[in-house]
């Protein structure tokens, strides 16, 4: 019995050895970054600011691939199948990591048990918008109309799944309303459409929604995160606003296939955090109302699991499902 203790610990010791080594020599080939979302987007500009820091500090080129389709399970499964060698990034996004599990009959992938948390980079919140045409000036008035016209009104998102499908799903269950889900295929098309006022209200992420508020393009109702946010300390949150308790916040991270060894991890965790605390790429971020975070791979894999489960109680109180 004591050879064989003996002999399992050195097998550890060896192991140990061999995943730092594999730390010190990674990255000598190029990376890729995988983004389930479109060219354009918040987790796309935060994947790019970080794809070229990376590649600057490990002379090694990081190229970000977009793959939308299926609200980002597409994409994001690529990056689970994808082999456990450190060399295939996820820039994760809310909806295929927290929200498609439970509102999908079946994902080809486990959030958790496929992919394994390096950090989480940002969170962003939505704002409720309007067409400067359309007759509410704030939450309430929007509520008030929305009860005078049930299932007339409609509102779009980039995909099922996404936090600006259940902003709208989650306000027509808090106020009693019927708001009519358009989901796009991409939210570049349905920033247009609402910008032209196609569609007469609209959520969206902070940093594509506030330059068309600030121009007068659109007219911001309110914030979803659960404080007033610095960039727009003007609106008001949806709780102010009238429906307390009403809090939807994007979050973004990095995220690798599991079995990824822990040394690469750990490296990662170490390269990607210290790019975020660098001053010039901090205010970058908070320019594109994307609030920094950086936690590590235990904090961010919690707080994951928590998104899980808040989201699977959103899915059903509001009697969601995609088959």
């Amino acid at each position: 019995m004591k050879r064989q203790a003996l002999l399992a610990a050195s097998l550890l010791v060896l192991l140990a050895v061999s995943g730092t080594g594999q730390a010190q020599d990674y990255p000598n080939r190029q990376v890729k970054f995988i983004v389930p979302a479109a060219a354009g987007s918040v987790p796309d500009f935060l994947a790019r600011i970080l794809g070229q820091r990376l590649s600057d500090n490990w002379h090694q080129p990081v190229v970000i691939e977009n793959v939308i389709g299926a609200g980002g399970n597409i994409g994001t499964e690529r990056a689970a199948r994808a082999p456990a060698d450190g060399y295939t990034l996820l820039l994760n996004t809310i909806a295929p990591i927290a929200v498609n599990v439970s509102l999908f009959g079946k994902l080809p992938y486990d959030p958790v048990k496929d992919l394994a948390p390096v950090t989480q980079v940002a969170n962003t919140a939505n704002i409720l918008a309007v067409h400067p045409t359309f007759p509410a000036k704030n939450l309430q008035e929007l509520i008030s109309l929305a009860k005078a016209q049930p299932g007339k009104i409609n509102y779009p998102s980039g995909g099922n799944g996404t936090t600006q499908h259940l902003s709208g799903e989650l306000l027509n269950t808090m106020a009693g309303i019927k708001l009519v889900h358009i989901p796009y295929k991409s939210t570049a098309q349905m920033t247009t459409d609402a910008l032209g006022g196609q569609v007469p209200i609209i959520f969206h992420n902070a940093p594509v929604v506030l330059p068309h508020v600030r121009s007068g393009a659109l007219r911001g109702i309110a914030v979803t995160s659960a404080k007033r946010q610095p960039y727009a300390p003007e609106l008001p949150t949806m709780s102010e606003a009238g429906l307390p308790g009403f809090e939807v916040s994007a979050f973004f991270g990095v995220m690798v296939p599991s079995g990824v060894p822990q040394a690469i991890i750990d490296k990662l965790h170490r390269e990607i955090t210290a790019i975020m605390a660098i001053p010039e790429v901090h205010e970058r971020f908070l320019a594109q109302a994307a609030e920094p975070v950086g936690n590590r791979p235990a904090e961010y894999a919690a707080f994951i699991q928590s998104e899980i489960t808040k989201w699977a109680r959103v899915v059903k109180e509001a009697g969601l499902k995609i088959d």
